[in-house]
């Protein structure tokens, strides 16, 4: 059976995120989902607008599912936009190609994901990655089939 993501890691989650928010003075939204992309936990901080909790939780259940942070999906996207149109309403959650949205993922098991909006989209992603840094997730993942030869301009 997976392990999943707990209460207990999603609030330890949550105190990294709001102190980094803090930090940058940015009103964010925070959703971690379990590995089936199911919500854990969600929070909308003082001075978030009020799409950011939605397109966060987009950004976590996308990074869950996928099994891979949602940056990671950029290629794909561009290199077969209509299919990945179609794929990316065929979830719970929209799938989105972007960057905030990291996997969880602890001695190479897949246990969720993050999301962050609110911030620029470099705030998004530098907050998610500090996330996995300091609470020790795995940062590697192999790249979505296909990267390679989207990015070069290929099939």
């Amino acid at each position: 059976m997976p392990k999943n993501v707990m209460q207990e890691d999603a609030e330890k989650i949550m105190a990294v995120a709001e102190r980094e928010a803090l930090r940058i003075g940015k009103g964010l939204s925070i959703a971690v989902v379990d590995s089936g992309g199911f919500i854990v936990s969600i929070r909308r901080f003082d001075g978030a607008r009020p799409m950011t909790p939605m397109i966060a939780l987009s950004k976590a259940y996308t990074s869950a599912v996928m099994q891979r942070p949602s940056a990671m999906l950029k290629p794909w996207s561009n290199s077969d936009p209509a299919f990945f149109s179609q794929v990316s309403t065929m979830g719970h959650f929209p799938i989105v190609a972007t960057g905030g949205g990291v996997t969880l993922k602890r001695d190479g098991e897949f246990v969720g994901g993050v999301g962050v909006s609110g911030g620029t989209p470099g705030e998004d992603e530098e907050l998610a990655q500090a996330i996995l840094t300091e609470l020790g997730y795995d940062t590697d993942f192999a790249e979505w089939a296909g990267a390679k030869g989207a990015a070069a301009g290929k099939d």
